[in-house]
């Protein structure tokens, strides 16, 4: 079968429980580090499927990151070629982007555990379909997005609006981290550029957010693993239609 492309843009940024459901497919991944080295192409023939990861960058900061201009490009040929796509956090930004929507700073930055409401049209979808009305999730964004034009809205939170989309029948943008385990979380509080980030916010509790881990990491676990197992079908069937 063919492999399921992921790009990263942080070096922590890892793929947590979504690499346990692609390994539990019998999916095998090629993981691009965009930080170290960017293609000079990208063949949507060549995948089952798309990934784009999380980072700390802006969608529009291409002077710095210019991987990120290409990155909307790519997204769009596999959009248009019908490529199951999994845009997480930056990812969802960037799939937003691609569709012509704008992307600008939430409110509030939401960092820790929240809760997202699920829409009615989340009931039927072939990701969120038997979920519960409100999930806990995990959250680190500051960024948000306009519900891109044609796009179902599937989640939305009381300090983010838009948490979750679908756009066509395959590609989907999660503003939230499914993929966490408690030792990710563990290394994204530690990690530098995060201290720095979270000394500046005095309504977020590192703590608080260190005590209350232990006790959800367990449902989202079972969360992630129903999400993730189904686009990761998605993928597999791809790879096994020979497209």
């Amino acid at each position: 079968m063919k492999p399921v492309l992921v790009l990263r843009h942080a070096p922590h940024e890892g793929l947590g429980t979504l690499g346990d459901a692609l390994a539990e497919a019998q999916l095998t991944i090629t993981q691009i580090d965009l930080f170290r080295e960017a293609p000079a192409t990208f063949d949507p023939r060549q995948w089952a499927g798309l990934l784009v990861m999380g980072g700390p960058m802006n969608v529009d900061e291409t002077a710095r990151y210019p991987y990120l201009g290409d990155e909307v490009v790519w997204i769009r040929r596999a959009v248009d070629a019908g490529l199951p796509v999994l845009g997480v956090c930056l990812g969802s930004q960037l799939l937003a982007k691609m569709l012509g929507a704008r992307v600008t700073a939430n409110r509030v930055k939401e960092i820790g555990w929240y809760e997202v409401e699920l829409t009615p049209a989340a009931a039927d979808d072939p990701l969120l379909a038997g979920l519960r009305p409100v999930e806990p999730v995990f959250q680190w964004h500051g960024d948000t997005f306009n519900l891109p034009t044609g796009a179902v809205q599937l989640a939305r939170g009381r300090h983010c609006e838009n948490q979750a989309f679908r756009y066509g029948k395959n590609a989907y943008g999660l503003q939230f981290h499914l993929e966490v385990t408690e030792q990710i979380i563990d290394t994204w509080l530690c990690e530098s550029g995060n201290c720095g980030e979270l000394a500046g916010l005095d309504y977020i509790d590192p703590a608080a957010i260190r005590r209350q881990t232990p006790e959800r990491i367990g449902a989202l676990k079972q969360l992630s693993h129903r999400v993730f197992g189904r686009f990761a079908n998605l993928c597999r069937e791809r790879s096994l239609v020979g497209h």
